[in-house]
């Protein structure tokens, strides 16, 4: 197994487990779960073909290869850590860096063009990737810093994450601006639930905010199309006679009609979360200033 193979994270779960001789306690220290910290192991177990510590009554003892190798990773560690400490200001201006970024298709359209934007002027050396992770593997991944930040509402059962508000928003109705209806003031809740709608969810199957709303109400609407995608689904709209409800901050971005809901849905609320070991990193706090400052112009 080569050097450059491996993934340097997993010397960090083998020194937590080296000092603690216990799963749970070193997934305290490194705060992430004690399965990432399994993971990791057994990973480090196949990469190095050996069981590295064997568990006994008290506690989980090194094997003699982990001896071995473990006064060269402190070594390895430590001076990495030192060179970290170095760099504790953040210059955007000449950082090179990867920005990884959870969200759906909706916040990548409201966000990224402004985001690279600010980026070319501010830090030209930081490039973007987004991809949307599901949220029961986002901990794991913010943990695993294959991620930087997700986009998302709130996750309230996340007590390794920190989270901030963006924004919250209304929703809206989205008809086509020369639909039969569009020159109406409003729309009653019999009106509504007339329309034929389309519903955009990343999920096959299920309700979404506003079913579960009517639901309350005993009512239930029309819907015609399914879509993964918000990109997709205002073309629609504009092209037929179906109705879209969306936030209205991005209902505001096309030439079509709006109607306020005529009943009640809870806000979409977007929250930026990121995990507590980042919380210090100074190219995280300038990057979580940004995204924020982004948010409320």
């Amino acid at each position: 197994m080569q050097l450059k193979q491996m993934d340097m994270n997993l010397f960090l779960v083998l020194d937590a487990i080296y000092s603690q001789r216990n799963l749970t306690r070193a997934a305290e220290q490194l705060h992430i779960t004690q399965p990432a910290v399994s993971n990791a192991l057994a990973r480090l177990r196949r990469s190095l073909d050996d069981p590295l510590f064997t568990r006994t009554p008290s506690g989980m003892n090194p094997t003699p290869l982990t001896e071995r190798i473990m006064p060269q990773v402190h070594q390895a560690l430590a001076l990495l850590g030192g060179s970290l400490n170095q760099q504790a200001q953040f210059d955007p201006a000449t950082a090179s860096k990867t920005l990884r970024l959870s969200m759906n298709d909706m916040a990548e359209t409201l966000l990224l063009p402004r985001l690279l934007e600010r980026l070319q002027e501010r830090a030209p050396g930081i490039s973007v990737e987004s991809f949307y992770v599901p949220r029961d593997q986002l901990v794991k991944e913010l943990a695993a810093n294959t991620l930087d930040f997700g986009l998302d509402i709130p996750l309230v059962s996340a007590p390794q994450l920190h989270q901030q508000r963006l924004s919250n928003d209304r929703y809206l109705c989205m008809l086509r601006s020369d639909h039969p209806l569009a020159e109406q003031d409003g729309l009653t809740l019999e009106q509504y639930l007339q329309l034929e709608h389309v519903h955009v969810s990343s999920r096959r199957s299920g309700p979404g905010l506003v079913d579960i709303a009517l639901n309350k109400l005993g009512r239930r609407r029309d819907i015609r199309l399914r879509v993964q995608h918000y990109w997709v689904a205002p073309a629609v709209v504009m092209r037929t006679d179906l109705a879209l409800t969306v936030p209205a901050i991005l209902a505001n971005q096309y030439p079509v009609r709006l109607f306020e809901l005529p009943f009640q849905v809870p806000q979409l609320d977007w929250h930026l979360l990121w995990h507590k070991n980042q919380h210090e990193d100074p190219a995280s706090i300038w990057l979580r200033g940004e995204l924020m400052e982004l948010f409320q112009t």
